[in-house]
């Protein structure tokens, strides 16, 4: 198949989404919406820069050498948000032109965007008898659609467009439906990057090396740095000096947090730095090993779709600790595989991280209970296989509409 996809180029999900087209031989062109290196093995590669997306390139371009570049460009996108809600719908129509040209020039047999804002809202003016597949990620309905009266409007429009519908969570699927996409039209839920890969998680060739040796203590990860809107981190550091009068020994490590003004306020404040590590960004080896040192996966989250985090801490016997919503209930049974928590809460997330470090057994029985459900759901070679399926069914049914 020839393919076009719509996504932001830098994004690891997105690039893990990439690969399995380009390993596969299908012919695979990339509009990025935000300026980045080109991918290997595309056919074709452009820009199309979306929503200051340049801003935020120029603001950390000066300091790209420095490990606090990924929290910089962060804070900016998070400053720069409720502008974005309003001046990006607003912004789209100047896309229109070149995006139409660009897919006229590669004619594919289908596009792809990688999720709604603004990706999917730019692929909107695919031109009919193309078929249109869009992503759903994470907060694309639950907090960005209703960010202004432009984001509802245009999320609408692009799931009343859209010929086929893929997420990461059942209740996106469920939440498309109710935001337009018609109930006639093909459904997939695979995990956003594609699946976990258990090959290369567990390939000895790959040490991961740490940014420090970890002692032999009960270690809890929380690695999805700060997300406004999303993550309550506030909650999380507020639990820690709650678990610590249980289990001194106890060490928090935080990657993507290294040099965060508001990481390291609540480390000072609360006196926990002896028990907390601030980490800078981690490679995905460096993960993986940090995963199979810690005991507990913690993600307080408040708006959430399925994240791969979540999936690889479990894939590698890490005890997840996560926000009591949707699309966590649909990978966790409390008490089973997992603990459910009340994401606003320092106490019940405390309590929650307590009962699963004094419980032997019970992170024993996960730790199986997990890499089952990771072996029959969330397998790269698995749900990529169901994608490529479900592609084909969707330009079979477009070229049937055809006159």
């Amino acid at each position: 198949m020839r393919l076009l996809f719509v996504a932001d180029g830098r994004s690891p999900t997105a690039l893990s989404w990439l690969r399995h087209w380009i390993d596969s031989g299908h012919l695979t062109h990339l509009i990025s919406t935000f300026p980045c290196v080109e991918p290997p093995g595309l056919e074709s590669f452009h820009i199309l820069p979306l929503v200051f997306s340049g801003v935020i390139k120029a603001s950390t371009s000066k300091k790209s050498e420095g490990p606090n570049n990924h929290n910089i460009a962060e804070r900016i996108r998070n400053k720069l948000r409720p502008i974005r809600y309003i001046a990006g719908p607003l912004s789209l129509p100047l896309c229109r032109s070149r995006f139409r040209n660009l897919v006229d020039e590669i004619h594919p047999d289908l596009v792809h965007a990688l999720r709604i804002p603004f990706e999917g809202m730019l692929a909107f003016y695919t031109p009919a008898g193309t078929p249109l597949v869009v992503s759903i990620w994470g907060n694309d309905i639950t907090l960005h659609a209703t960010g202004s009266i432009f984001m509802k409007s245009l999320t609408r429009r692009t799931l009343r467009r859209a010929d086929g519908l893929l997420a990461d969570a059942k209740r996106d699927i469920r939440l498309g439906h109710e935001w337009g996409f018609a109930s006639d039209k093909p459904t997939l839920v695979v995990p956003g990057a594609g699946g976990i890969r258990l090959d290369e998680m567990k390939a000895p060739l790959i040490p991961g090396v740490l940014p420090e040796e970890l002692p032999e203590v009960p270690i809890v990860i929380n690695p999805r740095g700060q997300r406004p809107g999303s993550l309550r981190q506030d909650v999380f550091f507020r639990s820690i000096p709650l678990v610590i009068e249980k289990f001194p020994e106890s060490l928090f490590v935080c990657p993507n947090l290294a040099g965060n003004a508001e990481a390291e306020h609540w480390v000072e404040l609360l006196g926990i730095r002896s028990n907390t590590k601030l980490w800078p960004h981690l490679e995905r080896a460096q993960m993986w090993r940090l995963y199979n040192k810690a005991w507990i996966f913690v993600s307080p989250s408040i708006h959430d779709g399925t994240p791969n985090s979540l999936l690889e801490a479990m894939a590698s016997g890490c005890f997840p600790v996560v926000g009591n919503i949707e699309s966590m209930q649909e990978w966790v049974k409390p008490g089973v595989n997992g603990l459910l928590v009340d994401a606003t809460s320092p106490s019940d997330l405390a309590n929650k991280i307590i009962a699963a470090l004094g419980s032997r057994d019970l992170l024993a029985t996960a730790k199986n209970e997990n890499a089952r459900i990771i072996a029959e759901r969330a397998t790269y070679e698995h749900c990529m296989a169901m994608a490529e399926a479900f592609y084909y069914e969707i330009g079979r049914g477009i070229s049937k509409e055809k006159p």
